[in-house]
């Protein structure tokens, strides 16, 4: 579950010894969260079970609910759009150090300030309202976010506890605003704002029932992966996570690193919001709080929050989440049921943590020995 740079044309002089030294650094990342998985759907197996399912009859629905046929690909593409904006909101600031869980609330918040400005923007032209609209979610979000990140900074305030709380005071917000001051009359049922103009609505990417955002979420991965890896930002932001007081001692902004970072990070989980009315909703309402800021923490651990490990990772466990409506039909067992599993995948995934570093395999050191390697010959 693992990405990053490109195996080596060539191993140099050394050859063989140096392609396994090369494979043994990056396996860990992968072998470690891939067992992970394995493990957390034998658990659930048992869940299952000791509910009187079948393991292999739900495994199976829920691959053709989620990957079966090109209908279930384009769902569960359409499920993981948001997921991977959601999960960076964790994996950025986790290059620091940090353990940031409140993308629910800048996701609710991007939402409901892209709303408000589509419908006080009405009449402009669609370019305009559009990138106004991701403009304002994307400051609503960061700016939520990012006060999380000054109060751990200039505060010492601990920031999953700050971050959690202020996902929940950003839910109170949004149905404050939306059954209150920006309510559309119209909507009776469920209270929303005023409906976007079809001209001011994200379509779908050609030949695909998904929307753009699917798009719009690979390239923030892609573009985070070039921010942590090849500039001297995420260089700095990698020194200072692994060691604030030797990243002060350098002489490194740590204060401005953890607000930006954790601003950038909000950001992204406001633009899914954005995404999520201008896409899928079409206004801003209570469906705005789905669960994504809460699936993204699970990707982000699960990619060992490496942005574009976050892109395979996010298909998988938008697959899951879209399989839930199958899996109600089929084995009458409640929608609530992948949330189970994601449950289950989540705490073995943080126990996997105590792993690390554990398997000599693992070691680059281990396959420099001439001894070991005369042992394989």
């Amino acid at each position: 579950m693992v990405a990053g740079a490109g195996a080596p044309a060539t191993f140099g002089a050394r050859g063989y010894p140096a392609t396994l030294e090369w494979i043994a650094r990056r396996a860990e990342a992968f072998v470690i969260p891939l067992a992970a998985l394995v493990v957390g759907m034998a658990l659930f197996s048992l869940f299952i079970l000791a509910v009187g399912k079948s393991p292999v009859q739900l495994y199976e629905t829920m691959w053709r609910g989620g990957f079966g046929s090109w209908f279930s690909i384009q769902n569960s593409l359409s499920r993981a759009a948001p997921l991977l904006l959601a999960a960076l909101c964790v994996a950025l600031p986790a290059r620091l150090g940090l353990v940031v869980i409140g993308g629910e609330g800048a996701i609710v918040l991007g939402g409901v300030a892209a709303a408000a400005i589509g419908v006080v923007l009405s009449g402009a032209p669609s370019f305009i309202v559009i990138l106004a609209m991701g403009v304002a979610g994307m400051a609503a979000g960061g700016i939520w976010i990012g006060a999380v990140g000054a109060l751990r900074h200039y505060r010492a305030v601990n920031e999953t506890i700050s971050g959690l709380l202020m996902a929940y005071i950003a839910i109170a917000l949004m149905n404050q605003l939306v059954e209150g001051p920006l309510r559309d009359p119209a909507s009776l049922n469920k209270p929303s704002t005023h409906p976007l103009a079809d001209i001011y609505r994200i379509g779908n990417m050609p030949g695909m029932e998904v929307n753009w955002g699917l798009a719009v979420g690979v390239l923030a991965c892609v573009l985070s992966w070039v921010l942590i890896e090849k500039t001297r930002w995420g260089f700095a932001a990698r020194i200072a996570g692994g060691n604030v007081r030797a990243a002060q001692v350098q002489g490194l902004a740590v204060g401005s690193l953890i607000v930006g970072f954790t601003g950038l990070a909000g950001a992204f989980a406001g633009l899914a919001g954005m995404l999520e009315v201008a896409a899928v909703q079409g206004s801003a309402n209570a469906s705005l709080a789905a669960g994504y800021g809460y699936t993204g923490i699970l990707v982000a651990f699960l990619a060992r929050h490496n942005p574009l490990a976050i892109i395979p990772v996010a298909f998988l466990l938008g697959g899951i989440d879209a399989s839930g409506g199958l899996i109600q039909r089929r084995m009458d067992l409640p929608d609530a049921t992948v949330l189970v599993l994601q449950g289950m995948l989540f705490i073995v995934i943080l126990f996997s943590e105590t792993f690390y570093g554990r398997f000599k395999a693992f070691n680059p050191d281990l396959w420099k020995r001439p001894d070991f390697l005369k042992g394989t010959a």
